[in-house]
């Protein structure tokens, strides 16, 4: 049991570390924030994560995992396209938080691609890259020529909807540019 309370506690951390660096970004954020956004002693945080670049790590992971979980839950749809169309319904579900903070990965990567220290950026690559890699997937399914070019198309649009959404704090940009995304993969339909 003390194994299982350990584990629930690290996620706890995790998923906190996501939520706040997302919101504050992490030159603001401090190990004090995070351990209070997951109802932990600051004291225990250390006991899990040295430093705050292993919680900047502990969200990318987590990052990764609601990644995971969303593509596996598009993957129970049988067309390609529609399985696409789920993940742009996905992110305009979340306009709201993406005009406030934006993308979650994407805002981190940015801002950790500034500093010169560590491997945090290639970690954020690496997430950003799953979801290109599955895009492409859906396009390689639908037969569509050049999938790792349109996965780039379809993902660079969802940074650069967010990035304008939460640049103007108008969450209807992801609204209107996800109907146009819908009917680009219309388009596509072979």
């Amino acid at each position: 049991m003390p194994q299982a309370r350990s584990s629930a506690k690290r996620r706890r951390l995790s998923a906190a570390a996501a939520q706040v660096l997302h919101q504050r970004g992490v030159e603001r954020t401090t190990i004090a924030d995070i351990a209070r956004a997951a109802d932990v002693p600051v004291g225990n945080v250390y006991y899990y994560f040295k430093t705050k670049d292993d919680l900047v790590h502990a969200a990318l992971a987590e990052q990764a995992q609601t990644l995971a979980e969303l593509t596996a839950v598009l993957e129970e749809t049988a067309d390609p396209i529609d399985r696409l169309h789920g993940l742009i319904d996905a992110w305009i579900s979340q306009r709201e938080i993406a005009a406030r903070y934006g993308c979650p990965t994407g805002s981190l990567a940015t801002e950790i691609d500034k500093r010169d220290e560590g491997d945090l950026d290639a970690e954020a690559g690496r997430v950003m890259r799953l979801l290109l890699d599955w895009c492409e997937k859906q396009f390689t399914a639908a037969q569509v020529p050049d999938p790792a070019g349109h996965a780039l198309t379809l993902v660079s649009a969802y940074q650069g909807m967010s990035l304008m959404a939460n640049a103007l704090r108008e969450p209807e940009v992801m609204t209107r540019e996800g109907t146009r995304l819908h009917a680009w993969l219309e388009s596509l339909r072979p």
